[in-house]
């Protein structure tokens, strides 16, 4: 694993140069996931959550996120997301809802972080959504799980 580059040579937390990058086409997904009661999991499934389709506007606000991630993460590029989606998994065994978010652009930099605000802002928006019911949610295992393009190739986690 190569050295941090966001610190010049005096320690000073900077962005990362990237103008002298190609433009490749970058995806990056991540996964999370947010645990809830049989109670919310039943809720959810049958669309009976008080505030609405959960999911339906999880997924919305996962997709605003990635859009708005330079402004949350100080060093992160602006960039022009070229497609973002965010799906679910219901894991009713384990009284989980699975979320995978993936970006897309191409550009200079890479869309990580995009993925990965993606993730967690779709987790908190379906906490918001079902807090009424139960506030004991825990958001657990946000993480990359791929991306590809770039100097730095693929990443399979």
């Amino acid at each position: 694993m190569s050295g941090l580059n966001h610190f010049d040579e005096k320690g000073n937390a900077v962005m990362v140069d990237v103008s002298e990058k190609s433009e490749t086409k970058r995806v990056a997904v991540a996964k999370g996931s947010i645990k809830v009661s049989k109670e919310i999991m039943n809720l959810i499934k049958t669309g009976n959550i008080k505030k609405g389709d959960v999911l339906g506007v999880s997924r919305v606000a996962g997709i605003m996120a990635s859009k708005q991630t330079s402004n949350l993460i100080p060093m992160c590029h602006p960039l022009m997301i070229n497609g973002a989606n965010i799906d679910f998994e219901l894991d009713e065994e384990n009284s989980r809802v699975i979320i995978y978010g993936s970006v897309k652009t191409t550009g200079k930099t890479g869309v990580e972080m995009e993925a990965l605000t993606a993730v967690s802002v779709a987790a908190l928006t379906i906490y918001d959504m079902c807090k009424a019911v139960d506030k004991r949610m825990v958001i657990e295992n946000i993480h990359l799980v791929s991306k590809t393009g770039g100097k730095n190739g693929e990443f399979h986690f």
